[in-house]
């Protein structure tokens, strides 16, 4: 497992597209978590559940700035307006692309954001579960620049943040971990890696708030997915453990913490199938609890 080594008060990357960025650090001071955060998330999420919500696509416009397979997979999701922000077109399915290829693809959706920087801009980082979260169930509040790329490990993550470096979001939202473990990364690995995140990201952009949110569990026995035995090989109780640690982890770095896993977890700990496609991905049912989980958080923790 690669991982990153110590931290230096100023340095100078070289970003993915070729741009030369400098960094200084700054080190903003954010609130620590409400101590009820999680059960009022929770109350909600049940209330909406128990009354059989459907969700409606909100009246509010998004502008594509990639293409997709059936629904728009990559969008920059507008309030009061729908300007298109990028209009590159994408040749077939977006899972056939290379690893390379998704993130210059990425490059060019974040320096079309800078180039006309929205407000209330909000970045997704991370992986699958987040590439796939549908634009149209992301919450309407805000501005969403998705930076999710399907397999996407810490390491590839760390590397690849400085195409945000010029986006200067409000808040950035990172959830990264499972394919690491799925790659038989150490715990420490993993939160090293996470650490490093966690400083860059305040680095690059010390006005914005920095969520790191709870890696989710599987849905053990009742996983489909096509890999499932390296995924029963990774037990849930292992990914809480290294939740426990992470949130220890945003706390001492001062960036608040978003605890998905009483969202996600059964009595037994493991995700409900019923909302997952296949025990590790994420069903709409699975996207509208944490897009509810979302604006709960922003309503009690997030600066306006």
């Amino acid at each position: 497992m690669e991982k990153f080594g110590g931290v230096s008060k100023s340095r100078t990357h070289k970003s993915l597209l070729g741009m030369e960025v400098r960094r200084s650090k700054k080190m903003p001071v954010w609130a620590f978590l409400s101590l009820v955060t999680n059960a009022l998330l929770i109350a909600a999420i049940a209330q909406m559940l128990a009354r059989g919500h459907n969700f409606t696509e909100s009246s509010t416009e998004s502008a594509a700035v990639a293409g997709g397979t059936e629904e728009l997979i990559r969008s920059v999701t507008a309030t009061n307006s729908a300007k298109t922000l990028l209009d590159v077109p994408v040749p077939g399915q977006r899972h056939k692309w290379t690893y390379q290829e998704w993130v210059m693809q990425l490059g060019r959706e974040a320096e079309a954001v800078a180039a006309n920087r929205p407000p209330k801009l909000s970045v997704l980082a991370g992986d699958s579960l987040s590439m796939w979260f549908p634009a149209k169930m992301l919450p309407p509040d805000r501005i969403w620049l998705n930076q999710g790329i399907s397999g996407e490990t810490s390491v590839g993550l760390l590397k690849r943040l400085q195409l945000l470096d010029r986006t200067a979001p409000d808040t950035v939202f990172v959830m990264i971990g499972i394919n690491d473990l799925l790659r038989g990364a150490t715990d420490e690995g993993i939160l090293d890696n996470q650490r490093q995140i966690i400083r860059d990201l305040r680095w690059a952009h010390p006005k914005a708030q920095v969520v790191v949110q709870s890696i989710l569990p599987h849905s053990g026995e009742q996983a489909t997915w096509e890999n499932r035995d390296r995924l029963l090989a990774i037990p849930n109780s292992r990914i809480r453990s290294i939740n426990r640690r992470l949130k220890e982890i945003a706390s001492s770095e001062n960036v608040l913490y978003l605890d998905l896993q009483p969202l996600f977890a059964d009595a037994d700990g493991n995700l409900p199938i019923e909302l997952s496609t296949d025990g590790l991905h994420l069903n709409d049912r699975g996207y509208l609890v944490w897009r509810s989980g979302l604006q709960m958080f922003a309503q009690m923790q997030l600066k306006h």
